[in-house]
C-alpha cells in the first residue's frame, strides 16, 4: 500500500476553504456536511500544527557553531 503523503500548509488551507465555501452555500445533505465538518476540524488542527512549528523555528537561530539557539532581542 502506498504511503499516504502529508499535505502542505498550503494545499491544507484551499482544502478547508472550499470546504467551508461549500457548507456555507447550505446545499450540503446532513451526512455530507457532518463529514466535511469533521474533516475541516482535522484540516484546521493540521493547519494549526504547522503554523505553532513554524513559529518555534523562526524564535530560533542557527548559530556559527551549529546549536539552535533562542532567539533574543538586545535592546
Amino acid at each position: 500500500m502506498a504511503e499516504k503523503k502529508e499535505k502542505t500548509f498550503e494545499e491544507s488551507l484551499v482544502k478547508l476553504e472550499e470546504i467551508v465555501k461549500s457548507l456555507e452555500g447550505g446545499q450540503v445533505p446532513l451526512d455530507d456536511a457532518i463529514s466535511k465538518f469533521t474533516e475541516a476540524m482535522e484540516l484546521s488542527k493540521l493547519c494549526n500544527e504547522k503554523l505553532k512549528n513554524a513559529e518555534e523555528n523562526i524564535n530560533k537561530i542557527l548559530k556559527e557553531n551549529g546549536k539552535l539557539e533562542e532567539f533574543k532581542i538586545e535592546d
